[in-house]
């Protein structure tokens, strides 16, 4: 066996012990660490079939140096993953999400979860569908006391988010590259890619909407607001606009200083932090009861021990694992033969891409489709700036990655938020999410064919 076959294997391999974790026991940021180690200690072995500079006494350091620079672009990704996860729970904590839930609350279980749909499909659009998702499991945990329904909202909630992100310039990592890449435009990928989006959500609600029934049982809330917290209601508000106002920020932070988005989501994290302390400092010099702990618990620097490090570890083992084919070029060679096999067929090309980016990450594909395809100058071909090839990579890569539930970077979080299952997502709702997608593609070529 050549070196590259035995690094997919591995891959292979540790992909299929994460999706047997219920039946192993073994948790996935185990088994993602340890394929992220296996794989670069394989391409070890003889990194000058794939880095022909790595000979000599250079091979540790040109290893070193793409190890690194693969590692770059992960921690771009965690970074803005804590960052969220740190301002929602901080919001949640402190109360900012309690007027939502009050807006969102109902009695019958398909009437929210048509509203959780809508909600999360917008918000996903102006945010992104990660932070999206984590806002919306907040909310979820507040409206939804059975559990074996709030997976369902919760899957719901993945399909949602994804299939917003992918009509928004903004909503998604792999549309925010096809945008910079300016291989496709705000306008056009709204114009076109709305609708589609739009029906892949539709369908999977209505099919989920049918195994709800009846009213929803009341919610204990343990997150009661204490008196004793000595937050005012427009102190709480504040912490809320500050929060979800400083996440619609971020787009617009990075788009004004081309900065990475993780450094507008810790510029937001920096001003919430230092506002909730003044808030915290004043309380506690007014309160004569020193010894409460409350105010302790509700602070940042406690809410950061609260954080789920087995998904962000998770994302780290994943996200260098696919790093580490993305630098063998197994990726690139993958959507080359796509292409040959299908004849410029790029409804069945880049509808395979995006099963595929179910399966890896989707950013590395999107990445090697840019250095594969180039940008035609002529128009209204299908490789043009919003061509049919570039357009559908967009709605492709972003919805696709609902039919698995490790395959989007909102998939991953619920997954880790809720103790959701591989097995259970793959069995219950991976085909709904799939028959959204085919219908969203199927909508984009009516739409070509007769407007």
């Amino acid at each position: 066996m050549t070196l590259t076959v035995w690094i997919v294997a591995v891959f292979v391999l540790g992909y299929f012990f994460i999706a047997i974790e219920s039946v192993t026991k073994v948790n996935k940021a185990a088994i993602a660490l340890l394929m992220f180690v296996a794989t670069w200690t394989l391409f070890m072995i003889s990194p000058e079939l794939y880095l022909p500079e790595a000979i000599g006494d250079l091979k540790a350091s040109v290893v070193s140096t793409a190890i690194e620079h693969h590692l770059g672009s992960t921690a771009t990704t965690l970074f803005f993953l804590l960052g969220a996860m740190t301002i929602v729970e901080l919001v949640d904590q402190n109360g900012g999400f309690n007027f939502v839930r009050d807006v969102m609350q109902t009695k019958s279980k398909r009437s929210l979860l048509w509203r959780i749909a809508f909600m999360t499909f917008i918000l996903s659009a102006i945010l992104d569908n990660l932070t999206t998702s984590i806002v919306m499991i907040m909310i979820l945990r507040k409206l939804v006391a059975e559990r074996k329904d709030r997976i369902i909202y919760a899957s719901l909630v993945i399909i949602a988010a994804n299939s917003g992100g992918a009509f928004s310039p903004i909503g998604d990592v792999t549309t925010i590259m096809l945008w910079n890449k300016g291989v496709i435009t705000a306008a056009g990928v709204i114009m076109e890619i709305f609708i589609p989006s739009l029906v892949s959500m539709l369908i999977p609600a209505y099919i989920l909407s049918l195994s709800l029934k009846g009213n929803l049982e009341p919610v204990q809330d343990s997150n009661v607001l204490e008196e004793a917290d000595g937050l005012s209601a427009l102190q709480r508000k504040a912490i809320f606009f500050l929060g979800v106002g400083g996440l619609i920020f971020v787009p617009i932070f990075k788009t004004i200083t081309h900065l990475p988005p993780f450094v507008g989501i810790l510029l937001v994290l920096g001003v919430l932090w230092t506002v909730t302390e003044v808030f915290y400092i004043r309380i506690h010099q007014e309160s004569e009861d020193t010894a409460n702990n409350t105010n302790t618990q509700k602070r940042v620097s406690k809410m950061l021990s609260r954080i789920d490090m087995d998904t962000i570890l998770f994302f780290l083992g994943i996200l260098m694992a696919v790093g580490c084919l993305e630098t063998i070029g197994v990726l690139t060679q993958l959507g080359t033969s796509l292409n040959e096999t299908f004849d410029g067929n790029y409804y069945l090309v880049t509808g395979i891409i995006g099963v595929l980016s179910s399966i890896v990450d989707n950013v590395p594909l999107v990445a090697g489709c840019m250095g594969m395809y180039p940008v035609s100058t002529i128009a209204g071909d299908a490789m043009a700036v919003d061509g049919i090839f570039w357009q559908l990579l967009a709605y492709c890569a972003g919805v696709g990655g609902s039919m698995l539930i490790i395959g989007s970077a909102a998939g991953v979080v619920v997954m880790g938020l809720e103790k959701i299952t591989f097995g259970w997502y793959l069995k219950k709702i991976s085909w709904i999410a799939f028959v959204g997608y085919v219908a969203g593609i199927g909508c984009y070529y009516v739409e070509k064919l007769f407007f």
